[in-house]
């Protein structure tokens, strides 16, 4: 396996054109008094907007993310982009944390200090993890899928045979939510023999197989009434990737104000933010995450892969969870809140916390919070 250096470099062109565009552009009207329930508003979109035109530094972002040690692989000859360093300790554990949609590899940027080396920041040196970021496939710098049905199961093929033949892993843990959270139960559907244990927050796109006589609890009836009546409300956006990405891909591609009001208004509602985006991020970490997928040119493979997985969502037969010994932390304002019984239908589940802060981007809204609960759960597997 091939696996080279990788710096991030946008090139001068990209920054002129994007900030040509941001010039130009063209607003649409809209209603009074209305503030966030139609979606993104003109008034904090043209803030944020003229933030990115005439004050963000994508040159400080890029040395930020490039003070990180990255790589790419060419792994069963797809391209994979990925963060790889080294804890600090005796013996650390390695572990592989996928990020979800809108997010990107950067999501993990907070939390990788405190989990290589945990002793600088008050935790134990015995706690430490060699951490493997990489972009999902179609993602910021990873080369995307470009045939149907190319989904979560092929990313943790790839993402198995990167940490076993490429980085020389023989056994190795997970952590992912979102569409990461469904590529780690997928490793350990798919690799369990090298997957040791694994964490996610939440259950998205993973769900039992129920025998129709099947008993639900109280608070799992509850779960499913929630989130169906959350797909009514909220789930406009899933409906359209779900079936035809491609034409919203055009739009979001040629206008980088289209991109940030389709992603700011998910970091909004998903956050633990309290309606308050920037209580969670700054402007300069939204953009850091918008401008990634605007200068990769991105955003149309990384929505496509809705339809793919939604497809082929993971079905874990009834009474027979997943093999691998599984934690799981529900961020109190995450958007899937799925209840401990409904988990142990999936998951070999040892452990079950419900954490009282942070929402969908738990790396990012609370890094100290998870990489806690981290260290905790895997100090058993080492």
């Amino acid at each position: 396996m091939q696996i080279e250096p990788f710096t991030i470099a946008v090139s001068d062109e990209s920054l002129d054109d994007l900030h040509r565009r941001l010039v130009q552009t063209r607003w649409p009207d809209e209603m009074h008094d209305v503030a966030w329930d139609y979606g993104t508003p003109n008034g904090y979109l043209r803030e944020i907007v003229e933030y990115w035109r005439d004050s963000f530094d994508w040159r400080a972002a890029e040395r930020r993310l490039n003070s990180f040690s990255q790589k790419v692989a060419t792994v069963d000859g797809q391209r994979v982009h990925f963060i790889h360093e080294k804890g600090v300790g005796r013996k650390p554990l390695p572990i592989i944390l996928s990020h979800g949609w809108p997010g990107t590899f950067a999501e993990f940027s907070k939390i990788v200090p405190l989990l290589t080396d945990p002793a600088r920041f008050g935790g134990d040196a015995a706690d430490a993890f060699d951490i493997v970021v990489p972009s999902l496939p179609g993602f910021a710098f990873s080369e995307p899928f470009l045939t149907a049905g190319d989904n979560h199961r092929r990313m943790a093929d790839l993402f198995d045979t990167l940490m076993t033949d490429g980085l020389g892993y023989a056994g190795y843990t997970a952590h992912g939510g979102d569409i990461g959270g469904v590529v780690t139960a997928s490793l350990g559907d798919r690799h369990a023999d090298h997957l040791l244990a694994m964490h996610v927050t939440s259950t998205a796109l993973v769900e039992p197989d129920l025998s129709p006589d099947a008993v639900l609890s109280p608070a799992e009836r509850e779960f499913l009434d929630h989130r169906n009546a959350w797909r009514e409300a909220e789930g406009a956006y899933a409906h359209q990737q779900n079936t035809k990405p491609q034409t919203l891909s055009h739009g979001l591609t040629d206008s980088p104000v289209g991109l940030a009001s389709w992603i700011v208004e998910k970091y909004r509602a998903w956050s633990d933010c309290g309606g308050d985006v920037e209580s969670r991020f700054s402007k300069d970490e939204l953009l850091t995450t918008i401008s990634l997928y605007w200068h990769t040119n991105s955003i149309a493979s990384a929505n496509r892969i809705y339809r793919d997985n939604s497809r082929d969502r993971l079905l874990v037969p009834d009474a027979r969870p997943l093999p691998v010994r599984t934690g799981m932390a529900v961020f109190a304002g995450d958007i899937n809140q799925a209840p401990e019984e409904w988990a142990a239908r999936l998951f070999t589940l040892e452990r079950y916390v419900r954490v009282p802060r942070g929402g969908h981007f738990s790396a990012f809204e609370e890094p100290q919070l998870l990489a806690d609960e981290l260290r905790t759960f895997f100090r058993a597997f080492r």
